[in-house]
Formats: structure tokens, sequence, C-alpha cells
């Protein structure tokens, strides 16, 4: 059996402000990022079909997830009143973990800015 890490990707975008930093700051300014969300599972490739997943339950899972952060402004959605990237990568863990219980990484990026990250779950 070969253990492997399939990776689904998705973007959307979004608006959100941040409460850090003196008055001045511009993150607490609302303003938008195009996100890309990235998200692993891993597991033993079965002796069936020799894959861990199919990628369509996983575009799926992911989906429903993107649909609710695309076009939003993140500080009403619930859990991420304090939209930060490690914020939004363990609020998409929670949701996506009872469909993807062999849920691995969830990766969250700013991609114009160089800016990542990622969550590592352990089962």
């Amino acid at each position: 059996m070969t253990r492997c890490l399939l990776t689904k990707s998705v973007t959307f975008d979004a608006a959100h402000h941040l409460h850090q930093g003196d008055e001045s700051h511009p993150y607490r300014r609302l303003h938008g990022h195009s996100f890309r969300l990235d998200v692993s599972v891993e597991d033993e490739a079965d002796g069936k079909d020799h894959w861990v997943r199919d990628f369509a339950e996983l575009t799926k899972a992911i989906s429903d997830v993107r649909n609710i952060l695309d076009h939003s402004f993140l500080n009403e959605i619930e859990g991420l009143e304090t939209p930060t990237l490690e914020n939004i990568c363990s609020w998409v863990a929670d949701r996506l973990k009872p469909t993807l219980p062999n849920l691995r990484r969830v990766s969250v990026a700013r991609p114009s800015l160089g800016e990542m990250c990622t969550l590592e779950i352990g089962f």
C-alpha cells in the first residue's frame, strides 16, 4: 500500500478588517484579498480504486466551505470575527473534519502578498 497526501485548491475573494495594531494601521481598515485555500487529506491508497479519496468528493466538501467565504465580509461569519489566516485555517478545518476524517492539512494563502498559513492536523 502507498500512503499519499492529496491536495485540492480553490480560490475565493473576500473582505475583512483586523483589530490588531494601532488605530492608523492599514489592517484596521476594510480591505479585500484574493485567497487560495488548499485542503489535503492523507491515507493509504485503497486496493480497489488505488486512490485515497475521490477528487469529486473532496471538491464537493471544499466547495461548500468556499461558497460561504467567497465574496463575503469575513468578520460577519460566525467564528471568523477576527479573520486572520490562522483563524480562517481553523474555521475551515472545523467544518471539513466531519466530512473528511482523514483531513491532514489546511492552508490559506494571499498569493499576491506571498503570505500563507498552514494548519497541520494529526489523526
